[in-house]
């Protein structure tokens, strides 16, 4: 399964930021090491590894080449530990690749920097009016779009249709308090109506979102924690109400243990995560074949699904890029229209519009994945939110509110710890 990327660095060796560009020459005399032998300009692009399939990778690059004669497209798949120190070392040199794929949390981070190309007068062109926000909000620092979005992924939730049946329940939960009543048909005959572990802090991020609160709000040049306010509170009540419906870890996250071994014992009847869980269940118990659906985290109304979390990647273009103009040319056709439907439907990932949302349709866990993203949010951003997710106060707050500690004080004691980790100095 493919992961979420969220921004965030590890430590390299040396050899891991050495950046090695090749140089191409031309028998025509040109002086310009980007010019082929055949006057076409190469452009150099970084994509993650796994981010996409090489058969999709090969035809893209086939049909841009294709398309624009003039430009050859030379594809370096990079790996996602130590990515961050490896590009920002890229930007502050002279010899930057053209276009870089970066986690869509990451955008501020690399902004900050200095060292990525203000692409706001693209927007229009590139039908930004219908993005997903999840993509386009954390790729946009202080006013300006420097992130392009590419694609996104988002939990649902994963259910035991045999588990459903036998509650009685004929269609999934739209709403929040329909979940909380079906869940609680669903603890019956030794099953769990859900599996939540304590710490599974996007899922609550999204109860938070939902209830018209943030992680942490920015004012001027100031962040401010945001788990000491009413809508904290609120989200970390119903949090918990639904996390008493199955036998979760109050302290510990989604993988202490793994919740896709827990769900593959067929007597959970739900769990939270990206659609793609389900392939891992099936591979460690084949008898869950063909029992498993998808439906988005419900909303507080029917109106809209809950807010989720969105993961994914934006394409960026370094200011030090040697083909600045052929490296627009690549982002445009790859966050366009045709390509993002063949990619979403290549990858099951969700198109970076939701007006594309339709491509989906025969695919129940991209589909439902999809309907999600339409109410998408990123974490707080702030080049300085990986050093947060290193501490993870939001963990500690959730576990200690889930074994009876006071919302509170808890949420004031993790508010000061985030906001004095974004106000420090970069």
């Amino acid at each position: 399964m493919r992961k979420f990327r969220t921004a965030g660095t590890a430590a390299a060796t040396a050899a891991a930021l050495a950046l090695t560009v090749a140089a191409c020459s031309s028998d025509d005399g040109s002086d310009d090491p980007g010019t082929s032998t055949k006057g076409a300009t190469t452009i150099d692009v970084w994509l993650m590894r796994d981010s996409i399939s090489d058969a999709f990778q090969q035809e893209f690059v086939a049909g841009f080449e294709q398309a624009h004669p003039d430009v050859k497209v030379d594809v370096q798949v990079q790996e996602w530990e130590g990515i961050g120190q490896k590009i920002i070392s890229a930007l502050a040199s002279d010899d930057a690749p053209d276009v870089i794929e970066v986690g869509n949390t990451q955008v501020a981070q690399y902004a900050a920097s200095g060292g990525l190309t203000d692409l706001s007068d693209k927007v229009s062109d590139l039908g930004g009016s219908d993005w997903i926000p999840g993509l386009a909000e954390p790729g946009k620092i202080d006013g300006k779009q420097y992130g392009i979005p590419y694609y996104a992924a988002n939990r649902v939730v994963l259910y035991n249709k045999d588990l459903f049946a036998k509650a009685g329940i004929t269609s999934p939960p739209t709403t929040r308090d329909a979940w909380l009543q079906d869940t609680t048909k669903l603890n019956a005959g030794g099953n769990q109506g859900i599996y939540l572990a304590g710490q599974n802090w996007y899922t609550y991020a999204g109860f938070l979102w939902d209830e018209g609160g943030d992680l942490a709000t920015q004012d001027g040049d100031t962040w401010t924690g945001g788990l000491d306010t009413p809508a904290a509170a609120a989200a970390i009540d119903f949090y918990g109400k639904l996390q008493k419906l199955g036998k979760g870890p109050k302290d510990a996250d989604e993988q202490h243990p793994p919740q896709i071994d827990v769900f593959a014992g067929g007597k959970v009847a739900q769990m939270i995560a990206t659609p793609g869980a389900a392939a891992q269940v099936t591979a460690a118990n084949a008898a869950m074949k063909d029992k498993i659906g998808f439906f988005p985290i419900p909303g507080k109304t029917a109106d809209e699904p809950g807010a989720v979390f969105t993961g994914g990647s934006d394409l960026v273009i370094p200011t030090a890029a040697a083909h600045p103009d052929q490296a627009y040319t690549f982002i445009k056709e790859l966050a366009g229209d045709d390509w993002q439907k063949k990619l979403a439907v290549a990858m099951s990932y969700v198109p970076n519009k939701t007006t594309l949302a339709s491509a989906l349709a025969g695919d129940p866990g991209a589909a439902a994945m999809a309907a999600g993203a339409a109410n998408g949010h990123a974490t707080p951003n702030s080049p300085n939110w990986a050093a947060v997710e290193a501490n993870n106060p939001i963990k500690n707050y959730m576990t200690q509110v889930l074994t009876g500690a006071d919302p509170a004080v808890a949420g004031k004691a993790a508010s000061d710890s985030i906001a004095k980790t974004l106000n420090a100095s970069s």
